[in-house]
């Protein structure tokens, strides 16, 4: 697979609570550079990042992130704003402790609720796989499914793993055919990328792929 084709289904990613704007401009620069398919960066740059990268690239952000506990109102009200600040995409995290309470009604009106806000808007569902039952796995895919959510993401990258091989595979055979998949957290080479493509993944949430590239060139 050709790397700029890997490159076209990045989210170039960067969250981390030290993010300062001129990271991510330079995100944004490296993202356009490279082809990603969007930046991924924190609520608070959304609105600057738009108006810097135009319809250049793709910005995304997060909801809820990373716990995913907060109220639906709260997370609402975080996607209306993002929406208002010019998100392309929203990764919602979903409440974990709700869906491990058989909670299955509250998990699925939240993730709708956000749906409605995003409109046309790319709703990805971050499920964060490395704190859940293979059970509660194959029931987030069929939660997100009937939600009418576009992805369906393994992780935060801020919990105690990440993206792994195997729930790419379960998510491929557990979503609904409108259901695409974002693998994120630990992808760390061009090579593993390749791999949970072929496993099914159409988005991979990293920067370690731009920064590969970047040194290769150097």
């Amino acid at each position: 697979m050709l790397r700029n084709e890997i490159m076209s289904m990045v989210d170039h990613t960067l969250l981390a609570q030290t993010a300062t704007w001129e990271q991510i401009k330079a995100l944004c620069d490296d993202a356009i550079h490279y082809g990603t398919a969007s930046v991924c960066i924190p609520p608070c740059y959304v609105r600057q990042a738009k108006e810097y990268v135009g319809d250049q690239m793709k910005v995304c952000t997060v909801i809820g992130f990373p716990n995913g506990n907060h109220t639906t109102a709260a997370k609402v009200f975080e996607a209306k704003d993002a929406v208002e600040n010019g998100a392309d995409e929203l990764d919602m995290v979903i409440n974990i402790g709700a869906l491990k309470a058989g909670m299955d009604d509250y998990v699925l009106g939240e993730i709708r609720a956000l749906k409605e806000v995003c409109g046309e808007r790319i709703l990805k569902v971050i499920i964060e796989t490395c704190l859940l039952t293979q059970e509660e796995k194959v029931k987030m895919c069929h939660l997100v499914t009937e939600a009418g959510a576009d992805f369906i993401k393994t992780s935060t990258g801020f919990s105690t793993g990440g993206a792994t091989f195997e729930d790419i595979a379960l998510f491929a055979e557990n979503v609904g055919k409108d259901v695409r998949i974002k693998a994120a957290g630990g992808i760390s080479s061009f090579a593993d990328a390749e791999k949970f493509i072929s496993l099914g993944a159409t988005r991979l949430g990293t920067s370690r792929l731009v920064k590969i590239a970047k040194a290769e060139e150097a």
